[in-house]
């Protein structure tokens, strides 16, 4: 059975956003006249990407539970019960086969309601541990699609489905591509090169990692690709000058994250989902930092996913100013640990995770 009528529902951080925008652009390839409509939370992130990717959005006046006494939680139980309405009619009028949640605020809602009313329903779960919409949807949904091992400690084990996350494809396309990287960023190939990266915003504690210890990179002769994120780049400048030493590229945004990925002998990143689920792909040595403003510590298990196999070094947030960049100098000089590193995470790869969401997609519907 193709799909004709779609609706894609979750949202909140660019870690559901793509994987969601991933999973429209796949069922659109497979059923070019499927009819794809999002459904999100008024005022998020997903409200501006997801037209900007050409889809339609309706959204939910929906948030979640703030962890101190606030006016914004009385205020919940009336946002719920306006948002399962609203979604009730969306749905009812637009009709669809299926209805997928890639968590966040929205897809609670939006997959309740559509369980409630017979409709086929699947959520995708980006994080080694799941975050509270997708546990208290497992019971309810047809089938769950997962990037990590060990979840049936959280959901039904006959609903789960190991798909893994969609990544960008161009971005992890990076055979052949290291000559060309070097040129981009105007570096030299027969030097150790470190790519550092905080994601799009930024991380403060990765910056001042570096920024503290520039002299390291100096002294040790290792080019580095710094990544630091539009909300720092000012400031750095401002403090760091425009005379940076020899081999540093600076910049709040990279374009061609394919070539910064090539170039790199190791990588430095926080650890949320897709890029985890990128570098897996990516296959090369890594040194996880994860951020601890993160819901639920996700961050922090994601990367532990990753440790317990020896496929990533972890160095936690509060202790990377003094030892990340020294941690950074020890994997340079030990090329078997780097070798090592590569084999096991190049293990946890899993390829077109899009494909293969789609295919249990196909399969509920079969079902249905």
């Amino acid at each position: 059975m193709s799909i004709k009528r779609a609706i894609i529902s979750g949202g909140g951080t660019g870690g559901h956003i793509f994987p969601a925008i991933a999973i429209a652009n796949r069922i659109k390839l497979e059923n070019p006249d499927a009819e794809i409509l999002f459904i999100g939370a008024e005022g998020k992130m997903e409200m501006e990407k997801v037209p900007a990717a050409g889809y339609k959005i309706e959204g939910l006046w929906i948030s979640g539970f703030q962890r101190r006494l606030t006016i914004k939680n009385l205020m919940l139980p009336f946002k719920i019960i306006g948002s399962m309405l609203k979604a009730r009619g969306i749905i009812k009028k637009f009709k669809p086969d299926v209805v997928i949640g890639v968590g966040g605020y929205a897809s609670g809602p939006t997959l309740k309601v559509a369980a409630q009313l017979g409709i086929p329903t699947v959520i995708q779960e980006q994080n080694s541990f799941p975050g509270k919409t997708n546990k208290l949807l497992a019971a309810k949904v047809s089938k769950i699609c997962v990037a990590y091992e060990g979840l049936d400690r959280f959901f039904p084990k006959n609903k789960i489905e190991m798909t893994g996350n969609p990544v960008r494809e161009d971005v992890v396309q990076i055979e052949g591509k290291r000559a060309e990287a070097f040129s981009f960023f105007g570096l030299d190939s027969n030097k150790k090169t470190v790519f550092i990266v905080g994601g799009s915003l930024g991380a403060r504690t990765l910056n001042e990692s570096i920024k503290n210890q520039l002299d390291f990179f100096a002294d040790n002769n290792i080019q580095l690709i710094w990544q630091c994120g539009k909300f720092h780049i000012e400031s750095l400048k401002s403090e760091l000058g425009n005379d940076l030493p020899q081999g540093i590229v600076l910049t709040d945004f990279i374009s061609r994250m394919d070539y910064a990925y090539a170039a790199a002998d190791i990588i430095i990143s926080r650890a949320g989902a897709i890029a985890v689920s990128e570098l897996c792909l990516i296959g090369k040595p890594i040194i996880l930092v994860p951020s601890p403003h993160v819901a639920e510590d996700h961050q922090t298990k994601n990367a532990m996913a990753l440790v317990d196999k020896n496929a990533a070094i972890l160095v936690k947030d509060v202790e990377s100013r003094n030892s990340l960049v020294p941690l950074m100098v020890e994997l340079l000089e030990n090329e078997e640990k780097r070798k090592e590193l590569s084999i096991q995470i190049s293990k946890m790869a899993i390829h077109e995770a899009d494909a293969k969401i789609v295919k249990v997609i196909n399969e509920v519907l079969k079902s249905a």
